[in-house]
């Protein structure tokens, strides 16, 4: 069933990217993480509510520089949906794994000083083949599903995908953060709709509203419901993974999302992705499997994944 929890969460998050598509047409990157902010509010204080799961935290400062660091991953990848193939967007999102195996293998680079042994030699602490490889497979897929299939009008939103993902990494390790001293991961997922709304509000503030239509506006209500739901169904399945090879099955299929993005992206859209955009996306869902399995070793209880 964990399995099935996980399908079903990254099917929701692939329909909340159409959701954000369409809805692009009519309403800003900031209105849309907006709204996606203040309907997450509601779902989620209903909720946790219901379960008795208190909201109060102790750790505001953390809650508050997870969530501004979330509101920049979202609201790049709002932007990168709505001027690129979903697809493609979808994919460079889900690039966070590769992302924090290259913070890793940059940590292991600056660590890499002459060592002094007992013996008197002078040696080097090996380096991460694995971790090295998984990261130049992923830009290798990077490099050719933007350079074929995105032309020089979508280069600032290819750019902004990559930063989506950067900055998806980084929210990723303030979350394993808040999940080792004890907080529950709906309160933390309530305090990101609460930065969500609040930051989308000062970016709609300057850009200013959309004009309302009630019909246009009926595609935000599914980027709230959508994304709650989504995370809910990721962190059930997390949940129900008893043994670490479960996990590891759990954590891999949230890549199913990006293959839901693309079925979306050539029917609904009719997006035309050429040989090398499919090689660049099966190297990219094959580098963020690897390095799922190799963060997993390392840190075996992580919470879910965030879109």
């Amino acid at each position: 069933m964990q399995a099935l929890w996980m399908v079903l969460g990254a099917f929701l998050f692939a329909s909340m990217g159409v959701a954000v598509k369409i809805a692009s047409a009519w309403f800003s990157s900031g209105e849309m993480v907006l709204w996606r902010g203040v309907i997450g509010i509601v779902f989620l204080w209903l909720l946790a509510r219901s379960r008795g799961v208190s909201l109060a935290t102790r750790y505001p400062g953390m809650h508050a520089w997870r969530s501004l660091i979330g509101v920049v991953s979202l609201g790049a990848w709002f932007y990168a949906i709505a001027h690129m193939p979903l697809a493609t967007a979808v994919t460079l999102n889900y690039m966070s794994s590769v992302w924090i195996a290259a913070f890793l293998v940059g940590g292991a680079l600056l660590a890499w000083m002459p060592v002094p042994g007992r013996d008197g030699r002078v040696s080097r602490p090996p380096l991460q083949a694995p971790l090295v490889l998984t990261v130049l497979t992923g830009f290798a897929g990077v490099v050719l599903m933007l350079k074929p299939s995105v032309d020089s009008s979508q280069g600032f939103a290819g750019l902004l995908g990559l930063l989506s993902g950067l900055t998806a990494a980084f929210a990723y390790m303030q979350v394993v953060a808040l999940s080792r001293i004890g907080e529950p991961e709906m309160r933390t997922v309530f305090y990101f709709a609460l930065g969500s709304a609040v930051a989308g509000a000062l970016a709609t503030a300057f850009t200013g509203f959309s004009e309302w239509n009630w019909r246009h506006g009926l595609w935000l209500l599914p980027i709230g419901l959508l994304a709650a739901l989504g995370q809910l169904c990721m962190t059930r399945a997390y949940a129900t993974a008893k043994t670490e090879s479960g996990t590891l099955v759990v954590a891999n299929l949230q890549y199913s999302g990006i293959i839901f993005a693309a079925f979306y992206s050539v029917v609904l859209f009719d997006d035309r992705i050429d040989a090398a955009g499919w090689t660049g996306m099966a190297l990219i869902i094959a580098s963020g499997i690897a390095a799922t399995v190799l963060r997993q070793r390392t840190v075996p209880q992580a919470p879910a994944e965030e879109h």
